[in-house]
C-alpha cells in the first residue's frame, strides 16, 4: 500500500505502474522520441510505467466530470455548452514539464472515442520582447510579471465557457518572442492541458478586476519536481545540446551561443540558472508544488521515481 505524506498518497514507481491496465503503451519508440524534449531520456518503458497510468486516471476523472455536468444540467433544466476538462502542468525550467504535456496529450487523444486534446503553453502569453524591454523585464522573463495574466485568464474563461473559437497567441522559441499577428485557435476540445512555470500561482496582481487567477479554471493539476542541482545540470546539458541544433540557425535569438566553446557555454548556463531560473524557481514556482493534485518526482537520471497523489 502507498504511504501518506503531507496529504499525498505516495506511490513508488512499481506501485504506480501497477495501477495501469497493463495493456502496454500505444506510443512507439519513434512516437516517444518525437515528443521528448532535447536531452530527456524518456523511453517507451517510462511512458508505459508512469504516463499511461496517469492518462488512465485523467480519463477516469474527465469522464466522471462530464457525467456530473450532465446531471447538473438536468437538475437546472437545460443543457449548456460542454466544458472541457482542464489539466495544468507546472514545474521548473528544464524539469521536463513540456515533455510530460506532449506525452499526456498524445496518450489522451488516443483514448476511447479519440477525444480532442488541446495543449496550451503559457509561453504564448508572455509579453512581447519589445514590451518587456521597455519595462526593464527581459531579465525577468518567465517571472509572473512577464506574462499577460489578463489575456491568459480571458482565454481560459472563453474555453471553459465553450466559445466556438478562442484565438491564443503563438510563441517562437527560435525567435524567443511572440509571433506578430499569429494565432492558434482553440475549437471545443474535450480536454485542455495548460503547461507553464507559474500556472499554479495565486498572485492576483494584474490578473483581473475580480482577482481571478489561472488556477481557478483547472480541474486537475500536476507538478513535475526534481532536486535543484539535478535541474541545473539538465539545464546546462540542454543548452549544450541545443547549440548543435537550433542555435545554429542564424535567426535564432541565442545564435551567438553557437560558437562558444564548451567551458564558456557551461559558464553562461550556470549564470542564467543561478541569476534567473533558480531565483524564479525558489520565489514563484516551487512554492506552488503543494497546490498540485499530483506530483511527479524525478531522480538524477531524469526518470520518475515516485508519484504523489492527493485524493481530497
Amino acid at each position: 500500500m502507498p504511504i501518506v505524506d503531507a496529504g499525498y498518497e505516495v506511490f513508488t514507481r512499481a506501485q504506480w505502474s501497477a495501477r495501469g491496465r497493463r495493456i502496454g503503451s500505444t506510443l512507439t519508440a519513434a512516437d516517444t522520441e518525437r515528443l521528448v524534449a532535447t536531452g530527456e531520456p524518456v523511453s517507451v518503458e517510462e511512458v508505459t510505467e508512469v504516463y499511461l497510468p496517469l492518462a488512465e486516471l485523467l480519463t477516469l476523472l474527465a469522464t466522471h466530470k462530464r457525467e456530473l455536468d450532465r446531471r447538473i444540467d438536468d437538475f437546472l433544466g437545460g443543457p449548456r455548452a460542454a466544458e472541457p476538462y482542464v489539466i495544468a502542468i507546472a514545474g521548473s525550467v528544464a524539469v521536463g514539464k513540456s515533455t510530460t504535456a506532449r506525452i499526456l496529450q498524445s496518450l489522451l487523444q488516443r483514448g476511447e472515442g479519440q477525444p480532442e486534446v488541446e495543449l496550451l503553453t503559457t509561453d504564448g502569453f508572455l509579453y512581447p520582447n519589445a514590451v518587456l524591454e521597455a519595462g526593464g523585464l527581459m531579465e525577468r522573463k518567465g517571472f509572473p510579471e512577464s506574462y499577460d495574466q489578463r489575456a491568459l485568464i480571458s482565454a481560459l474563461a472563453a474555453i471553459r465557457a465553450g466559445q466556438d473559437e478562442v484565438p491564443t497567441p503563438v510563441y517562437s522559441h527560435l525567435a524567443y518572442d511572440i509571433v506578430p499577428g499569429a494565432a492558434h485557435v482553440v475549437r471545443h476540445p474535450a480536454l485542455v492541458i495548460v503547461e507553464g512555470l507559474n500556472v499554479l500561482g495565486v498572485n492576483t496582481k494584474g490578473a483581473s478586476p475580480e482577482h481571478i487567477v489561472a488556477s481557478d479554471f483547472f480541474d486537475f493539476s500536476i507538478y513535475v519536481d526534481a532536486a535543484e542541482d539535478d535541474i541545473a545540470h539538465w539545464f546546462t546539458d540542454r543548452l549544450l545540446a541545443l547549440r548543435a541544433t537550433v542555435l545554429q540557425e542564424p535567426e535564432a535569438f541565442f545564435h551567438r551561443f553557437a560558437a562558444l566553446p564548451d567551458d564558456e557555454l557551461v559558464a553562461v548556463a550556470g549564470r542564467i540558472w543561478a541569476e534567473i531560473n533558480l531565483v524564479n524557481l525558489r520565489e514563484n514556482v516551487a512554492p506552488t508544488r503543494g497546490r498540485a493534485n499530483l506530483v511527479l518526482e524525478k531522480g538524477a537520471d531524469h526518470l520518475v521515481d515516485r508519484v504523489l497523489l492527493r485524493r481530497t
